[in-house]
């Protein structure tokens, strides 16, 4: 076998000889932004590139039609590198996604050069919806990352860091039936579905001040009603929660639906409660595959922010944390100021820095992977199902325990 030097050569070269194709395909992402489990545009031209490199696709798995698979080698150790596909509502690709899919081609397409070599099986995965709709989470319970040993991805922010802290999360829609009446003729008459939101609302301000530190609460109204000259006999609002843990969540949820229900009493509506998000969990980090990431990345030249306290956002991917040694490294952009989910954060994900940081992390992904494939000790880890901190969790987690 080559010596570890030789080997990531190998694979800088592969991936050098790929990289007017991932800035294309990065660019195509971007200028083509889709909705949560709408990413056909992105799925098939992920596939487009990774099945010319020589992988073996397979769209629509887990059931999921912008889903997708790309496998390459035949080795007992199975890595999953995620490529995430959706953009944002009103604001594009905001989050950066279109580098997050980039990358983790690009990272696939290097591992191609040494997959044999290093008894090594490379399975790029197209992951939809994961603003909100929980793509991992679905392949996950669909067995798409059976057989995985560890999985890693990468994603733009304008901080470089080598770990998160993402926070756990659900949303759910509040649906308040009240009844219609002629707001100045016979206002008395009518039920106030709007009202009911109005009081939750302001219970959910009074609550803010009482919730322990990491818990969070944001939401929209989604329907007020039909006229002004209407009482309104409907609305609705759409509210996410986070917390720190799925645990500490599980006690936050009841608090933020008292307070929809307090709308319900105080006007005499009638309250439907529905969730819309599966459940994203805490995060749990491999801190041996962290410590090879951020080796591999200073090498190339990305410079680490001081860590960060606190915590914030949620990803699907925490949930693959659980259940395999996992990271989520992010690739620091010069923002002036611009968060993720700001259109000032889209056009940045569209630019020569860009272009590079997507790029850097594709080549720290696959130089990490050759890390630790060639590590007999942690090889052996992976190859357990150790996770590296002592427990797997029954899985699927829900707030009923």
């Amino acid at each position: 076998m080559a010596d570890t030097q030789q080997i990531k050569t190998m694979v800088k070269e592969r991936i050098d000889g790929a990289a007017g194709q991932l800035t294309e395909l990065s660019h195509d992402i971007w200028a083509n932004p889709e909705l949560a489990f709408e990413e056909h545009h992105a799925a098939e031209a992920c596939a487009k590139v990774l099945g010319n490199a020589g992988f073996t696709v397979t769209l629509g798995v887990g059931d999921l039609p912008t889903a997708f698979t790309a496998e390459y080698g035949s080795g007992s150790l199975t890595v999953a590198i995620c490529s995430e596909l959706d953009a944002l509502p009103g604001v594009g690709h905001a989050c950066g996604h279109n580098m997050i899919a980039a990358a983790g081609v690009g990272a696939g397409i290097g591992l191609t050069a040494v997959a044999d070599e290093l008894d090594l099986t490379v399975r790029v995965v197209g992951t939809p919806a994961e603003e909100g709709g929980g793509g991992k989470i679905i392949l996950l319970e669909r067995g798409v990352f059976d057989g995985v040993h560890f999985s890693m991805m990468v994603h733009p922010s304008p901080t470089e860091r080598d770990t998160i802290n993402p926070l756990a999360t659900t949303s759910f829609e509040y649906r308040f039936s009240g009844h219609p009446a002629h707001a100045s003729a016979a206002p008395h008459k009518g039920i106030n579905a709007a009202d009911a939101v109005t009081v939750a609302q302001v219970a959910i301000g009074l609550l803010r001040q009482h919730l322990p530190p990491g818990d969070q609460v944001h939401g929209i109204v989604i329907d007020g009603g039909d006229a002004t000259n209407i009482v309104p006999h409907r609305a609705a609002a759409k509210f996410q929660v986070r917390s720190p843990s799925v645990s500490s969540l599980r006690e936050l949820v009841p608090r933020i639906h008292a307070c929809f229900e307090a709308g319900a009493l105080a006007t005499g509506a009638t309250l439907e409660i529905v969730s819309t998000r599966i459940p994203y969990t805490e995060f749990e980090h491999d801190d041996t595959l962290i410590g090879l990431y951020r080796a591999n990345a200073e090498a190339i030249g990305r410079t680490f922010a001081p860590p960060e306290s606190g915590g914030g956002g949620s990803t699907d991917m925490a949930n693959l944390s659980l259940m395999m040694p996992t990271i989520h490294p992010m690739l620091g952009l010069e923002s002036n100021g611009a968060v993720n989910h700001q259109v000032e954060f889209a056009d940045l994900c569209r630019t020569p820095e860009a272009d590079k940081a997507t790029l850097d992390g594709a080549l720290a992904m696959a130089w990490t992977t050759v890390d630790a494939a060639l590590d007999p000790a942690l090889r052996e880890r992976y190859l357990a199902g150790d996770t590296g901190y002592g427990h797997r969790p029954d899985y699927p987690w829900t707030l009923d325990g």
